[in-house]
């Protein structure tokens, strides 16, 4: 298990809580849950409900559409935020590629944590705008 200052020292180095004041991140990390997996398991699959947010720790991830390879994600990745903010199904599937621990936080809470932290929400357009220009590259 993973301390508080562990998680907060962690969700520093992703672009999502960057710009995020050390106290404010440690309230987030409060509100992460980890969870363990091992390889080959699916975290969700394309077309699934996606209620959650979640960013790995350790091991990697693998992002996909059937057989088709999408990209590998490893520590400090998130994976989910689409689905979280616009409540659409899940776009594609993810695997672990290895033994891996995740933080998940649930689409209540972000939505709880974005509300009061406009860097978080900022955070999020930098990602996605990332995201996009990498799909278009």
């Amino acid at each position: 298990m993973y301390s508080t200052l562990e998680k907060t020292i962690l969700l520093k180095t992703v672009n999502l809580f960057q710009t995020i004041p050390t106290e404010e991140l440690s309230k987030v990390a409060q509100i992460t849950d980890e969870e363990q997996f091992n390889a080959n398991v699916p975290l969700f699959v394309e077309g699934d409900y996606g209620d959650s947010l979640y960013i790995i720790l350790d091991g990697d991830v693998k992002i996909h559409k059937g057989d088709r390879h999408i990209a590998s994600l490893g520590k400090g990745a998130c994976l989910g935020e689409m689905a979280l903010l616009d409540q659409e199904p899940r776009s594609a599937d993810a695997t672990m590629e290895t033994d891996a621990t995740l933080l998940k936080i649930t689409q209540e809470d972000f939505y709880e944590i974005m509300s009061s932290n406009i860097e978080i929400m900022q955070g999020i357009v930098k990602l996605l705008t990332g995201r996009l220009r990498d799909a278009i590259n």
